[in-house]
């Protein structure tokens, strides 16, 4: 495996959401998991080919739209107004506090079904690099078309209580103690567990998982996280940069 550095537009080009040949195409991108989806979120969103909706389905920081348009509980009128004047905008249901409210999934699918491209944050990770989901995570609506499980490389071979947002249920899942340590291997298959990264993926939707914050001092393991993954049949990219957009 050969890390190099990327941005979001070469990255959703490499994850076919970016296709000259069919540029009436649209998708509905969630992302789970933890490890930088914010910034994922943005990148895959700017670069998009045509008008774009960003959300969550959880909650988020309020303050983390980045300059863009934000539209609380818009009607579908308004979103088209807002998408026709800025090209992309961020729609939630609500601010509480510092937290932006998500829409729901049922909503998510019906802002696709305007034929727009829609990028939703799916998962909470309290900003740890890793997770493993709860019983009601995540959020996943019905007419998602690709699944995106992010794992930031500063996880691996760390201890998995200091590193990962609910270690004991990450511990269950991998059938080791939350003090052990997250090895590249054990990684691969906390992301691609049907009960970690891969819950409640809809069968018809892509899976792909994501290994953010890599650099030259992660080099080795996150070769040997990307084989692992690999070696069980999952489409893995490694991510050396990444602006937000």
């Amino acid at each position: 495996m050969t890390l190099s550095s990327t941005d979001g537009d070469d990255l959703a080009r490499d994850l076919g959401l970016v296709d000259s040949r069919h540029l009436d195409a649209r998708h509905h991108v969630a992302l789970v998991g933890g490890g930088g989806k914010t910034t994922l979120m943005h990148a895959i969103g700017s670069a998009l080919d045509g008008p774009t909706i960003l959300t969550c389905t959880t909650k988020m920081g309020a303050d983390q739209h980045r300059g863009r348009p934000v539209l609380i509980s818009p009607s579908d009128d308004a979103v088209r107004v807002g998408l026709r004047e800025h090209g992309r905008v961020m729609v939630l249901r609500g601010v509480l506090g510092q937290k932006g409210v998500g829409i729901t999934p049922e909503r998510a699918d019906e802002l696709f079904r305007l034929g727009v491209h829609v990028v939703a944050e799916s998962d909470g990770s309290r900003r740890r690099p890793a997770k493993a989901p709860h019983w009601y995570e995540p959020v996943l609506a019905r007419t998602v078309t690709m699944v995106i499980c992010v794992i930031g490389a500063d996880a691996l071979d760390r201890t998995i209580e200091d590193q990962c947002h609910r270690p004991l249920r990450v511990g269950a899942v991998l059938g080791c103690s939350p003090y052990d340590r997250l090895t590249p291997e054990r990684a691969a298959e906390l992301v691609t567990s049907p009960n970690g990264g891969r819950k409640d993926v809809p069968p018809e939707a892509r899976f792909v998982v994501c290994l953010t914050k890599v650099d030259a001092s992660v080099g080795a393991l996150a070769e040997r996280f990307v084989d692992a993954v690999a070696a069980r049949g999952v489409a893995v990219r490694a991510v050396t940069h990444l602006s937000g957009g």
